[in-house]
């Protein structure tokens, strides 16, 4: 199973910084930058409503799951 992070795409697409969604959603920019490269392990459910609802965006546009590797 892989599960696939967009984080990266929905920035570009709502024209903002790591660092400004940092500060929307109360996070530090490290923790934000592991979820973002996809090494993160898990993630919470308040922390992806915070970030849906800074990006108004929905948790499928944030997570994909890819199951092409098998």
């Amino acid at each position: 199973m892989e599960i696939q992070v967009t984080l990266d795409m929905m920035l570009l697409k709502r024209h903002m910084t790591l660092t400004e969604l940092a500060a929307a959603v109360d996070m530090t920019m490290a923790n934000l930058s592991i979820l973002k490269t996809g090494k993160a392990k898990a993630i919470r459910f308040s922390t992806l409503a915070k970030l849906c609802a800074a990006l108004d965006c929905q948790p499928g546009d944030i997570l994909v799951y890819d199951n092409s590797h098998f």
